[in-house]
This record gives structure tokens, C-alpha cells and sequence, in this order.
């Protein structure tokens, strides 16, 4: 019996240990058709417009947080930042790594939960300005 509670233990362990960054990165690979990588960044071309490929994605990897500002779609995961923005044949999905420019304050603009120490938010019911 030990031995069966062992293994359920280390299955458990394995999945949550599997990051939503890695989730969200290995679901752009799959998905759109990557054009560019620039240190930790990785940028791809979708088809569809903003709204479309956003839904495609937050239906996938559900994010912590969600904001829009100038067109621009914001998700927040657990270590990346994805933005979506409008392209000539579609839209550019770029996901970076949260270091440095989310911690200094960066994505401030994009109001609570892009903060850095924003507890996860609720998925960004607001708009920038929401939190003045």
C-alpha cells in the first residue's frame, strides 16, 4: 500500500511541477508559427486578429492576469508575459520571461495584478488607471 502512495505522490509532484510558463510557451510552439527569438523572448505570427488569437489562448493556458491598453492584449503567467498586438496579416504574439522589466515596475501602467508583488488578480476586470 506504501508503495501505491509513493508513486500517486510522485505523479502529483511531476504535474505540479510542470510550470504555467512552460505550459504557455510549449502552446505557442504548437500553435503559430514562431519568427523571431531574441534572448529570452519569442515572438509569433498568427493569422487571426488580436481578439481571436487572445481567446485562443487564454482558453488554453488560462493567464493569472489579463489587461488590454492601446490595442494591446497583456497576460500575466506565473514567469511569462505574453502580448498580443496587431500585425499586417493577423497579429504578433511575443512572450518573455518576467525578469527585470516586470519587476521594476514596467507594466505598472497596466494597473493591479501587472504590479510587481500584485497578488494574482482575477483576471483584469479594470482598465489602466483603475487602481489611481
Amino acid at each position: 500500500m506504501s508503495r501505491m502512495v509513493a508513486l500517486a505522490l510522485a505523479a502529483v509532484l511531476l504535474l505540479t511541477s510542470c510550470g504555467t510558463g512552460t505550459r504557455i510557451r510549449a502552446f505557442l510552439d504548437d500553435t503559430y508559427e514562431r519568427t523571431e527569438i531574441v534572448g529570452d523572448a519569442a515572438v509569433y505570427a498568427s493569422p487571426d486578429p488580436v481578439g481571436t488569437t487572445t481567446a485562443a489562448i487564454t482558453d488554453a493556458v488560462p493567464p493569472a492576469e489579463r489587461q488590454a491598453d492601446g490595442g494591446n492584449e497583456y497576460l500575466r503567467y506565473d514567469d511569462d508575459i505574453v502580448i498580443v498586438s496587431a500585425a499586417a496579416n493577423g497579429s504578433t504574439v511575443r512572450v518573455e520571461d518576467l525578469d527585470e522589466r516586470y519587476r521594476s515596475g514596467f507594466f505598472a501602467f497596466l494597473g493591479p495584478g501587472f504590479r510587481p508583488g500584485s497578488p494574482v488578480g482575477t483576471g483584469g476586470s479594470g482598465g489602466p488607471g483603475d487602481a489611481k
